[in-house]
């Protein structure tokens, strides 16, 4: 089993990993910028090391630094989180070569989920539906192109195939801008992803966004734990998660799951993992694998009674997985809401010193949050400051325990997007579910 994992990570997620670390009697050393000596996890870790200044480049995204650190610190393995270097394969590939474990898939898998061209052909050699495309990198053929355009029908997406997150995509309506709009996106793709290859798709006009769940020893077991409906975003960034997905049938989640968990042992996937798909009209699209963990994974934990984050690191361990998909079993519903310290009429970030924070509780409320009074939130990184989740044997009473939950909730000294969430819960098209990905922005005026 491992012994010390170097927590390569900041804020709520940092304090997540710390947290299972600590349950399973694992050491635990916070890498930190010197922006970040005060976050709760660097006070409680065993051993902490400063790895840079506040610049993420010069900090956690400073590769020599953390594997430094785990040298220096004895550590065995080495946790992500999201974000940074979660889906770098470099730096997976990196951390293995310098005789430490990754908590993650191996760096082989993230490089072939992370370019979508040949995540898409893999998914569709294990019979995951995809949305109808190009089946592959767009060429210079200009009356190629123009075909391939007409005979999917308008309006196409064309797509970076080393994009993601929103980045490195334009939708095309008309025939007469497709050849401009190729170019334009094989440029900024180029400039933001040193990688210019682009495909075609068609574009879906209200699609859902529907995600599976995964868990893969590497060894031959695979399972999933169901799926999550994250249609509420603003700008390509989710807002509010929630498990199960409305609306869909346990066949339909029998089906899916089922081809998701084919696709790991196809690719011998390692770790936690989640297969992203558009849902329009009953059928999925997939889009992309995220080779990580993801921000929404507690809703999942909180309807299966699964601990993702152990099963990690129990897998990079080397262990199998010991939960069968027949022991999966999905009961009640829970709901996850983003906090972010930002405006939430005008979205802009508002770092400072939280004077007061006052977190909610309850029957079926969970926090997942670093904050504290005097925690002082600094300009240079993402503005999610906590998570709260709510759970309820039903959706009705998840989303009644998450009002409550939102109604008492104290933060001051800066702003929040709690205003946003409160006027969300009040929606009756979200509390009859099924909303589309393009909702809260047409709601909102964007």
């Amino acid at each position: 089993m491992i012994d010390k994992v170097i927590i390569a990570n900041r804020g709520e997620i940092a304090l997540r990993i710390l947290r299972a670390c600590k349950e399973m009697g694992i050491k635990t050393v916070a890498v930190h910028s010197s922006a970040d000596s005060s976050l709760k996890h660097v006070l409680l870790a065993d051993e902490t090391v400063c790895i840079g200044p506040p610049r993420s480049t010069d900090s956690y995204l400073n590769m020599p630094a953390i594997i430094s650190a785990a040298e220096v610190t004895d550590a065995m393995a080495i946790h992500p989180g999201y974000g940074f270097l979660s889906e770098n394969a470099d730096f997976a590939e990196r951390v293995e070569n310098s005789g430490f474990i990754f908590v993650g898939p191996r760096p082989e898998t993230i490089r072939l989920m992370g370019d979508k061209v040949s995540a898409i052909r893999t998914m569709k050699a294990a019979g995951v539906p995809c949305v109808p495309g190009s089946d592959g990198p767009l060429g210079d053929d200009i009356q190629e192109n123009l075909k391939m355009g007409k005979s999917l029908g308008y309006p196409i997406i064309i797509k970076a195939s080393g994009g993601g997150g929103g980045k490195g995509m334009r939708v095309v309506h008309t025939e007469a801008s497709l050849l401009n709009a190729i170019t334009l996106t094989k440029s900024e793709a180029l400039a933001a992803f040193n990688n210019d290859v682009v495909y075609m798709e068609k574009f879906l006009e209200r699609p859902r966004h529907i995600e599976f769940q995964v868990l893969a020893d590497g060894q031959g077991n695979a399972i999933h734990l169901g799926e999550r409906d994250c249609s509420m975003q603003r700008r390509h960034q989710k807002v509010v998660e929630e498990a199960p997905a409305p609306g869909i049938t346990d066949q339909q989640r029998l089906e899916m799951g089922e081809r998701c968990v084919k696709a790991c042992l196809e690719m011998n996937y390692r770790g936690a993992g989640t297969f992203e798909f558009l849902y329009q009209d009953g059928e999925f699209y997939f889009i992309e694998m995220n080779t990580r963990l993801q921000v929404e994974h507690p809703v999942t934990e909180m309807i299966t009674g699964i601990d993702v984050v152990r099963a990690q690191l129990e897998i990079a361990s080397g262990k199998k997985l010991s939960i069968k998909q027949e022991d999966v079993t999905f009961t009640g519903h829970a709901i996850e809401c983003r906090i972010n310290a930002e405006d939430a009429k005008t979205f802009m970030p508002s770092p400072g010193t939280i004077t007061l924070w006052h977190p909610p509780g309850g029957p079926g409320i969970r926090i997942d949050s670093h904050i504290y009074s005097g925690y002082k939130v600094p300009p240079y990184y993402d503005s999610m400051i906590g998570k709260v989740i709510s759970y309820g044997e039903n959706r009705g009473i998840a989303i009644a325990r998450m009002t409550n939950a939102l109604t008492e909730m104290v933060i001051e000294g800066i702003k929040t997007n709690i205003p946003l969430h409160r006027e969300i819960f009040q929606h009756g098209a979200f509390k009859a579910g099924g909303t589309d990905i393009h909702y809260l922005e047409k709601r909102l005026g964007l």
